[in-house]
Formats: C-alpha cells, sequence, structure tokens
C-alpha cells in the first residue's frame, strides 16, 4: 500500500508548521512530520531524515512548497536522488511539482535554482548590511568568545598554550588566534 508523507518545516522559533499541516492533510497526507530548523541544510533535520527513511517505492513525500524541503539546489536533488533511487516521488501542493512526471521534474528543477538563487540575494543583502552598519559604528559584532585579555596576562605569566585553554576552557587553537590577534 502506498503511502503520501507530508513534511512541513518552518526556520524559526516565533513561526508554527499548523497551516502547512493544514494543507498537506487536505491534500491527502498520511503522516505528516514537521520540524524548526532552517532549509539551507539538511544536516540535523530529523524530521527530514525520518521521512527519507521511511519513505518506500510507489510512496510520495508532499510539501507545500519546495523551500520547505530544501534551499539549496544540492541538498534539493541528493533529495530528488534518494526518492528516485527508492521509486518515490515528490509533490508539492503550492507549486505544479510532481516528480513522476516529466514536466514535473523541470519545473522542480526550476523552483531549485531560483530558490538557492533567493538564499544567496539575502545573505548578499545581509553583508552589505553588516558593512554599512560596521562602516556607522552601529554594528560591532557579537562579543568576543574568547578572553582575550586573559590569554595575554596567563602568557606574560609564562604558562603554555595548552595550559591557558585548560584554565580559561577554550580550544587551544582559540589561545593561538588570541595571542596572533593581539
Amino acid at each position: 500500500m502506498t503511502q503520501t508523507i507530508g513534511y512541513a518545516r518552518v526556520s524559526t522559533e516565533d513561526q508554527d508548521c499548523s497551516i502547512q499541516e493544514e494543507a498537506l492533510r487536505a491534500a491527502g497526507a498520511n503522516v505528516i512530520r514537521s520540524e524548526r530548523k532552517s532549509g539551507t541544510t539538511t544536516t540535523g533535520r530529523t524530521e527530514l531524515a525520518t521521512v527519507l527513511d521511511f519513505l518506500r517505492e510507489g510512496d510520495t513525500l508532499l510539501v507545500t512548497r519546495i523551500d520547505r524541503l530544501a534551499r539549496s539546489l544540492m541538498d534539493l536533488e541528493g533529495i530528488v536522488g534518494e526518492l528516485r533511487a527508492k521509486g518515490a516521488h515528490l509533490k508539492a501542493t503550492e507549486q505544479p511539482i510532481d516528480t513522476s512526471t516529466p514536466a514535473g521534474r523541470a519545473f522542480l528543477q526550476m523552483l531549485g535554482v531560483f530558490a538557492e538563487f533567493e538564499t544567496a540575494i539575502r545573505r548578499e543583502r545581509q553583508l552589505e548590511g553588516i558593512a554599512k552598519a560596521k562602516a556607522k559604528g552601529v554594528y560591532k559584532g557579537r562579543k568576543p568568545s574568547v578572553p582575550v585579555e586573559d590569554v595575554l596576562r596567563l602568557k606574560a605569566e609564562g604558562l603554555g598554550a595548552s595550559v591557558i585553554a585548560k584554565q580559561l576552557g577554550i580550544a587551544r587553537s582559540s589561545v593561538y588566534e588570541a595571542l596572533k590577534g593581539a
């Protein structure tokens, strides 16, 4: 018996998957798995991994939009390749994607390119904004996680990098970076 398994994803804690879950149920999903994780990578997305492990030949993975599944063309191709190897298909409720048809596969590839492009543009805008804020003196970056003053003081006392790292609870490489930057 084939199944339609739904997958819903949001990126942040203040978002929720209920609208996606409702759409997936209405489109015939028997099982729905949801998670709050970034779509820029498949790493750490345990619910997606569970769904992909569970799918069998003839099953369908159902999402509302492909950007809920992947924001990277490489990840999208990997997921679709895994589905293909299992004999399963991908469908989206809000886009004409159905990998069981040639037109659906072509549309999926086009949307994947656009999703990756959108992520790159967003990242570029963010970096531009940070550069402007730094130029105005508004953005200072995150607080250093390594207590540089303590590293320098302990080094001046004659301690080695391994001992300094152990005393401060940081990596030895962080000690070397602090010494190099000073």
